[in-house]
């Protein structure tokens, strides 16, 4: 039996998406920059998918600019800001995605930038008094950078609250929204954002395409030389397919939002209820259950000789799922998330469960069999 529960790192591509590429690479191949018919039928597939993307987060086209992925757009957002925008101070998480953290340690160090961190407490929420504590102690133009919701334990922030705590200190918004994007309703003027983040992949779309939502009050200059793609922000022939894909999987998700909120809720809460009937208080269920995403479910198991090799067990049984961020793979000191908010995280192995529309009691089942077989632990009666 093969089993996927690794969602948050990609998704399965949904054969109406592939169906929409095929339409696409087989009657849509101009290039959208070209004057002719071909190209402008190009230019009108592509102009179509921006406005109707764009109309899901309430956002106006001029706004959407397509990228490879959801690093560069936080990249991007990052790099804007401080280069363009003047911002001398950052204010972020520790636990934030490796696209932001390690584009700050890198442009703070190019650019003399400060960078102060919020206090984050065990569940992974941040600590809006210390954020309002940081924004009030200096007037330099600042970036805050807050994902809305951890990709490794499923914390969702306020984000209404901070992007209004923004607005009240006059900061700069950037959140990486590459996990909520196509898994709830979003406005982005709404949440008070400046800029946020897109990964087709992460919604059933291909990877290599995503999107930077640049609220329209800013005007970037060029991060790719070249031609005038992308309002001249992003010089480069368009990834007409990779959009339309993007394009096709946002509107089914969105069209099946609830039905999918419903079978993948369900299943997180069958899986979390099991295990802490079976394990009880001897596993930890990582983040916060009043206000986390309903794809993920991020569980601590206790560290020993026998639990340290659980991934690869249960890889040999066909079940696929990771520790944390897939972009964290081969690193030797597990997760920063969990590091970042437990004293004693060495004392547990985290597994992070995320799911689909794909998944299925029976998986789940098999999995929980699998686990209760292979977990060293003391089972209290």
């Amino acid at each position: 039996m093969a089993i996927y529960f690794d969602s948050a790192a990609t998704t399965q591509l949904d054969d109406k998406v592939i169906e929409a590429m095929y339409e696409c690479m087989k009657d849509n191949y101009g290039n959208p920059s070209s004057t002719h018919s071909f190209g402008r039928k190009a230019k009108n597939t592509l102009e179509t998918c921006r406005r109707e993307i764009a109309a899901y987060f309430g956002a106006s086209p001029s706004e959407i600019t397509f990228t490879s992925c959801g690093t560069e757009a936080d990249n991007l957002a990052i790099k804007c800001a401080v280069e363009e925008l003047g911002v001398t101070r950052i204010i972020s998480t520790e636990i934030e995605h490796k696209a932001v953290l390690s584009m700050i340690k890198n442009i703070a160090a190019i650019h003399s930038v400060e960078v102060n961190y919020v206090n984050v407490n065990e569940d992974g929420q941040v600590d809006l008094n210390h954020l309002e504590e940081l924004l009030e102690k200096s007037d330099q133009k600042t970036l805050v950078s807050l994902m809305h919701a951890n990709n490794e334990i499923g914390t969702l922030i306020p984000i209404k609250k901070v992007g209004d705590l923004c607005k009240s200190y006059k900061a700069y918004f950037h959140s990486d929204t590459v996990q909520t994007v196509g898994h709830f309703p979003l406005n982005f003027e709404e949440m008070g954002v400046h800029f946020a983040a897109c990964a087709a992949h992460k919604i059933h779309g291909p990877k290599g395409i995503g999107f930077a939502y640049i609220n329209k009050s800013i005007t970037p200059k060029s991060m790719i030389i070249g031609g005038g793609q992308e309002r001249g922000l992003r010089a480069g022939t368009e990834n007409l397919i990779g959009i339309c894909g993007l394009h096709k999987a946002l509107s089914l998700s969105y069209s099946n939002l609830e039905t999918d909120k419903k079978h993948i809720s369900g299943l997180r809460e069958y899986m979390k209820s099991e295990l802490t009937s079976y394990f009880g208080d001897q596993i930890r269920i990582n983040g916060c259950e009043e206000n986390s995403l309903y794809t993920v479910l991020s569980v601590s198991f206790p560290n020993n000789d026998n639990n340290s090799l659980l991934l690869f067990k249960l890889d040999m049984k066909g079940i696929g799922l990771s520790g944390g961020s897939a972009c964290n793979s081969g690193a030797d000191q597990g997760s920063h998330v969990i590091r970042g908010i437990y004293p004693n995280a060495s004392d547990y192995i985290p597994l992070r469960f995320s799911f689909c529309k794909n998944n299925t009691k029976e998986e789940v089942d098999f999995c929980l069999e699998a686990l209760k077989e292979l977990v060293e632990i003391k089972v209290t009666a």
